[in-house]
């Protein structure tokens, strides 16, 4: 059934704050977890609230974070979440490289015992809606891929994503996990009773395909490009990982929720008034839409897309009809109502 998204909004800051958030970091943690879903990133959005409760319930996330800064300069930040909900430490994160550009230009904000904050894009989005580039990485708090021509889960499925803004167009929106499928699809699917391509997963055993997703704990994720994919998670995860004091590949638990691991993500935005103060930024990323857009497709491809446009679109959509959500996901958000004496989502 489709939920409006405002109800899914609130029921998810409501939830919550049952579990200890206090109203304001609800609020903007459900913030992120629903523009996810809003925005098409949907295995990261209202699917993984039941996750967070479980993550709550075990104490491996701090409901009332304390989240500072360590380190400060013209144009850097170090900021530790205090193993608080990841969506709250990378919208802070975002918030201080903002205003970080504005003065320098450039600016770089690393985080540190923070934990999974939903979709790269929600963040990358916040700094081309301020006419900046954004550019989110973050080291994954399980590890799920190996490197590659490896048989051991030394690498998780680090995301990386890029905002870039456009003028009359969206903004150029790239969102994508260093394997071929984020492990929250994979999940979705299982939920779901479905099966996943061949390709998607690798039996470390013996190197064959696994398609059935309930595999995933005992399988490899498959990176994107083969050896790319896995020096790609690699950089990424050296990056948002040990540059910030945060964890990265053995000192990860293999065993866990990826929760309360001292999880790492940084954040890159750039002021593009710096680079093109007496031209038409927006306007020349806009031309080079329309040429992607209204290029040749193959045979048996309808249109060529550019990333970021069907978003916008999307989201759109998804305001006026709501949110889309399954039947084995609504019964998880029935027993999350039932137990925190909420009324439960309906359409």
């Amino acid at each position: 059934m489709n939920i409006p998204a405002l109800q899914l909004t609130q029921f998810a800051t409501d939830v919550l704050t049952a579990c200890g958030m206090p109203a304001a970091d609800a609020a903007t943690t459900a913030g992120c977890i629903l523009e996810a879903d809003l925005t098409g990133a949907d295995a990261h959005g209202i699917f993984r609230l039941p996750q967070y409760v479980d993550a709550f319930d075990k104490k491996n996330i701090n409901p009332r974070a304390d989240i500072r800064t360590l380190e400060q300069g013209p144009a850097t930040a170090l900021i530790d979440g205090d193993n608080g909900m990841g969506h709250l430490a990378v919208t802070r994160a975002m918030q201080r490289a903002i205003e970080l550009a504005k003065n320098a230009g450039l600016a770089w904000v690393g985080v540190r015992h923070s934990n999974h904050a939903g979709a790269g894009g929600v963040y990358a989005a916040m700094a081309a809606e301020q006419r900046m580039v954004g550019i989110y990485g973050a080291v994954s708090g399980f590890n799920q891929m190996a490197p590659w021509g490896g048989a051991e889960p030394l690498l998780g499925t680090n995301p990386l994503a890029i905002g870039i803004p456009a003028g009359r167009q969206a903004p150029v929106i790239i969102d994508t996990a260093t394997s071929i499928a984020s492990a929250g699809m994979i999940k979705a699917a299982a939920l779901r009773g479905e099966t996943i391509p061949a390709g998607w997963m690798i039996d470390p055993a013996t190197g064959d395909a696994v398609t059935d997703p309930a595999k995933m704990m005992h399988s490899l994720l498959a990176p994107i490009g083969e050896h790319k994919g896995s020096g790609l998670a690699l950089a990424i995860g050296l990056l948002a990982g040990s540059l910030n004091g945060a964890s990265f590949g053995r000192e990860i638990p293999r065993s866990g929720s990826g929760f309360g691991v001292n999880s790492g993500q940084f954040i890159i935005v750039l002021d593009v008034a710096r680079f093109a103060p007496n031209r038409d930024f927006g306007g020349a990323i806009d031309r080079h839409i329309d040429d992607l857009a209204q290029s040749t497709p193959l045979p048996g491809v309808d249109r060529v897309r550019v990333p970021g446009q069907a978003r916008a679109a999307r989201k759109q959509e998804r305001l006026a009809n709501g949110i889309a959500i399954s039947a084995p996901l609504k019964q998880q958000l029935d027993a999350l109502a039932a137990r925190f004496g909420m009324a439960p989502v309906s359409a």
